[in-house]
């Protein structure tokens, strides 16, 4: 087990399971190299079908280079609506082509305007609108470019292979190896460049209102250009937002909506930095409180390594969660509604189930209503939370920040073809959602994430 990059610890990913050396290699050396699929997982009626019962029209979009929230942005304004109108199942990574539904609510297939970069299908309608979780996962086919060293990824995927719980000679049939990492929450969920929104999700759940705004606005980073840099830094030594209209650059909308708000407000109470929060999307809002239990989460995850407990099957006192009876044969997922105490009694049977991959081991993304485990996984959670100051009940928050919690499977199984060509690799395999392409292949290049 290695000490993972420095970037990756600031947001509780703390190591390598594999402790093979790395392949290097750049990803994303264009977006074609970096393709999802979603598997989709919604049903739709007709394009024709009547309008007052079923009001949104369901597009499926192929994107290329383009960030998921800055197409809903495009796509609202070009038609004219609110940019809540638009809703989509999965949020993905911007250098890529990817191929995802969204939904808008009242419009028309004529209506569906043509943009750059995005070619736009008209799938059908639906009673409601495309939310968030609306898939089974996603399928990807990955280059990394260059590989320093390809000749690695041999040793990394026999790891994995071990990691799972499978021996050194597993292979399937088809020539994919069976293969899982923890499933850790990837970087680009806090911000792969810069990686603040935990903080301001920490921030919230305390009810820092002024904070939750300057770990956003202010909070500057070396990895941002130098006017940006500056700008964040005159915010957190003056906290003056007329001032911060002036510095901070066209491109940080979000950051200027936020000062805005504020230089009306006066800014001399926490409703006012409340205030400011809220003028942000409400998908944004509620991924802030959700970088938080993902770091959380992440910081879990790392301790149950470092103690060295198993991530294919329970301990005494975890928490497992069985297989959802509707999901693909081909990807299981994990009923997290689904749920069953691990104790002494029962661990063997429990075990049986997740060799068998009827049922998996899981760890809190904590809210109001978590159920923390009992015995060391328990512990380990407790701990977790007592140094990042926080309790279940602080997530009773107002609004888009309010959540109850829930579980998520502490390991992510796949079966991975591995490809070479020269110093370039090609990776193949699915994930259910939620789980992170980038979290598997950061441990074959073992590098610098954001390169």
């Amino acid at each position: 087990m290695r000490e993972a990059h420095p970037i990756e610890r600031t947001v509780g990913m703390e190591y390598y399971v594999s402790d093979a050396d790395g392949v290097g290699g750049r990803l994303r050396a264009s977006p074609a190299d970096f393709r999802v699929t979603e598997l989709e997982a919604f049903d739709t009626a007709p394009v024709d079908a009547d309008t007052g019962g079923y009001p949104h029209l369901v597009l499926r979009v192929e994107l290329s280079n383009w960030d998921t929230n800055d197409f809903a942005s495009a796509l609202s304004d070009r038609l004219g609506i609110s940019r809540e109108r638009v809703s989509w199942a999965g949020t993905k990574d911007k250098r890529a082509v990817t191929r995802q539904l969204f939904s808008v609510k009242g419009v028309g297939p004529a209506d569906v305007p043509e943009l750059d970069g995005a070619d736009i299908e008209v799938v059908g309608r639906a009673g409601r609108p495309v939310l968030f979780g609306d898939l089974a996962g996603n399928a990807f086919d990955i280059v990394v470019r260059d590989a320093d060293h390809p000749e690695n990824a041999a040793s990394v995927v026999a790891d994995l292979r071990a990691f799972a719980g499978g021996e050194e000679t597993d292979t399937l049939p088809n020539g994919e190896t069976a293969v899982a990492v923890p499933n850790y929450f990837g970087q680009q969920r806090f911000g792969s460049r810069r990686p603040v929104t935990h903080e301001v999700g920490l921030a919230i759940v305390r009810e820092d209102w002024e904070g939750a705004v300057l770990a956003y606005v202010g909070n500057p980073h070396e990895r941002e250009p130098e006017d940006t840099q500056a700008a964040r830094e005159y915010v957190d030594e003056t906290h003056d937002w007329a001032g911060a209209l002036d510095r901070l650059p066209r491109a940080l909308g979000y950051e200027r909506s936020m000062c805005h708000t504020l230089v009306e407000n006066g800014a001399e109470d926490p409703e006012d930095f409340r205030e400011a929060v809220e003028t942000l999307p409400t998908n944004l809002q509620t991924l802030f409180v959700n970088a938080a239990q993902s770091y959380v989460f992440n910081r879990i995850l790392s301790e149950r390594l470092e103690r060295g407990l198993p991530f294919d099957r329970p301990v005494a006192g975890d928490v497992v969660c069985f297989r959802d009876s509707d999901a693909p044969a081909d990807l299981p997922l994990p009923d997290t509604d689904r749920t069953q105490r691990v104790t002494e009694k029962r661990l063997r049977t429990v075990e049986r189930h997740c060799e068998r991959g009827r049922a998996f081991v899981t760890a809190p993304l904590v809210g109001t209503e978590t159920d923390l485990g009992e015995g060391e996984p328990g512990e380990i959670a407790r701990e977790v939370l007592a140094d990042v100051g926080l309790e279940p009940a602080d997530f009773d928050l107002p609004g888009a920040f309010d959540s109850e919690g829930t579980r998520r499977a502490v390991a992510v199984r796949t079966s991975l073809a591995v490809d070479r060509d020269g110093d370039d690799l090609s990776f193949s395999f699915a994930l259910p959602k939620g789980s992170y392409a980038t979290v598997l292949l950061r441990e074959f290049r073992k590098g610098d994430p954001d390169e």
